[in-house]
């Protein structure tokens, strides 16, 4: 399933994800919309003192920013899953929120309920 084949919001998930990934080269990168619309976007960071996956850091943005709910997350990787730390940060703000697993051509490999 392509991008292209989700809701135009989700679609914009996958296309901030991607944005994220390839402006600093990481690992992955995500993004998440919260149940006002606003959307957050992130990359993978691994420094000495601290590592967090994409979809935690945009889950931890949303937070920052006032978010208590989240409405749907991507996660852009070349992995074939989603970690269990990022899985865990978005079951947070929600029991049910759909992750959509996407490769770096934007391709969406699976949805996922965190």
């Amino acid at each position: 399933m392509a991008a292209e084949e989700l809701d135009e919001e989700d679609a914009k998930l996958v296309t901030l994800a991607r944005a994220a990934r390839a402006r600093i080269n990481a690992v992955e990168g995500a993004a998440v919309r919260d149940r006002d619309g606003r959307t957050y976007a992130a990359a993978t960071v691994r420094l000495p003192s601290l590592s967090l996956t994409a979809l935690q850091l945009a889950v931890a943005s949303a937070v920052a920013a006032g978010a208590s709910r989240l409405e749907a997350a991507a996660v852009v990787t070349e992995a074939s899953t989603v970690d269990a730390a990022g899985r865990a940060a978005v079951r947070d703000l929600g029991p049910e929120v759909p992750i959509h697993l996407a490769g770096p051509d934007g391709r969406v490999l699976a949805t996922v309920p965190s």
